[in-house]
């Protein structure tokens, strides 16, 4: 016997399988129930629908099955006897609905396998919708588990994508994430923005307030990826896998944590930190409208929140504000971390020194600095502490970069010793 889900399933199947029109619709509803005829109880069904979907919703067949499954006039009907069966099934395929943004198109799973290029089985295993890989041994997972150590005390659990999923989450940033615009407000991971740009307007400030997202990725389920997709014009089956590739549970046992048990955004997933800004688009406009008002700079560097200005005479009911508007928001303040620094000691944000202009600080450059006239003059491996040529030289230019991000002029002095040091020998 057919169960109430799938006759309302076979319904909304019907309905979408041609003209927008009551009678049309009608007709086709009778014949996916193998009547000759549509019934009164058909004709008062599809007159509901059009209240509520006066065009056709197709690109969300799921939610008009829903409609129909819990109308008044289909619950009545189901608890008569006959009871309802499907005689044929009239499939129509979806389309993208409206979208405010140049996403890619893609109107159905066919070509989501297309722009993957993946086939319909493996599109299916790496979404893994069902959760089959959280009870799998190791080699069938799509993650490598691992914890890390937190600054501070602690580990987190961060799920590192295997090469084919990565593969595929990268696709889907290119062609689906980046085309939708993070708010100004937004820095970390976003083209043309940097830790510069998240920490120049607060250079010079009487205070400068940072504020932590508990377990920022954790915090963002699968339901708002997915309700993120349907904004973007993405058909219901299209965005249900795309939230299945982009999101995970942790392994059975590996965390007692119920928001790493539950699907969420993988911390260590390429697509993450774009999903993350998207998803906090509204926190960032409430902070930073909030920010206005208060006369206050905001900037979010990841799950790092900074404010700047004059807060020494409303700090307290700021902080109070700020945690309002991001509990709100599904998401958590780490209390623990919140800093308040005035300009008569070292205002220090994401690793700059930001009292006059951003830089990093004296010390590490001095340490540096040192660093690289000891390589010059006692050679590179006295200062390389166990690593390779190649990956000490990395190393000391990654740092170099880190320091020219904030201030050219630092850096150029820097090159100029790095250029003395004799990598040869």
């Amino acid at each position: 016997m057919d169960s109430a889900e799938r006759v309302a399933d076979a319904i909304a199947t019907a309905l979408l399988a041609g003209e927008w029109d009551g009678p049309a619709m009608s007709a086709r509803v009778s014949s996916a129930l193998g009547m000759q005829r549509p019934t009164p109880w058909i004709h008062d069904l599809v007159a509901e629908v059009l209240l509520v979907h006066p065009r056709p919703p197709i690109d969300a067949p799921r939610g008009l099955a829903a409609v129909v499954r819990f109308s008044h006039v289909f619950r009545r009907r189901w608890e008569r006897r006959p009871r309802l069966h499907v005689a044929v099934w009239t499939p129509r395929p979806t389309e993208m609905g409206r979208t405010p943004w140049p996403v890619t198109p893609l109107p159905d799973l066919a070509a989501l396998a297309r722009l993957l290029d993946v086939d319909a089985g493996e599109l299916a295993w790496f979404a893994d919708t069902r959760g089959w890989t959280r009870r799998s041994p190791e080699p069938l997972r799509h993650y490598r588990w691992r914890e890390i150590p937190r600054r501070g005390g602690g580990t987190r659990l961060v799920a590192a994508p295997k090469p084919r999923l990565k593969e595929i989450q990268r696709r889907l940033l290119r062609h689906v994430l980046l085309p939708i615009p993070t708010h100004a407000a937004a820095h970390g991971a976003v083209p043309g923005r940097s830790v510069r740009t998240a920490v120049s307007p607060h250079a010079g400030s009487a205070v400068v307030l940072r504020m932590d997202l508990e377990a920022f990725y954790a915090s963002i389920p699968a339901g708002r990826v997915w309700g993120l997709l349907r904004t973007a014009g993405f058909p219901e089956a299209v965005a249900y896998t795309i939230t299945g590739l982009v999101t995970t549970r942790a392994p059975v046992g590996l965390s007692s944590d119920p928001r790493l048990r539950t699907p969420h955004l993988p911390q260590g997933a390429p697509s993450s930190p774009q999903l993350a800004n998207l998803v906090a688009f509204s926190l960032d406009r409430r902070l930073a409208g909030l920010a206005s008002r208060f006369g206050v700079q905001y900037t979010r560097y990841v799950d790092d929140l900074t404010f700047s200005g004059d807060l020494r005479a409303a700090r307290a009911r700021f902080v109070d504000a700020v945690t309002t508007v991001v509990v709100s928001e599904g998401f958590a303040v780490n209390e623990r971390k919140t800093v308040v620094l005035g300009s008569a000691g070292r205002q220090a944000v994401l690793g700059a020194v930001v009292n006059a202009h951003p830089a990093v600080s004296r010390r590490e450059r001095d340490t540096l600095r040192a660093t690289l006239h000891n390589c010059a003059v006692h050679g590179w491996a006295s200062q390389a502490h166990g690593r390779t040529r190649d990956e000490f030289r990395a190393h000391l230019l990654g740092r170099i970069a880190w320091v020219g991000s904030l201030h050219p002029t630092h850096a150029t002095r820097l090159r100029a010793i790095f250029d003395r040091i004799d990598w040869d020998n």
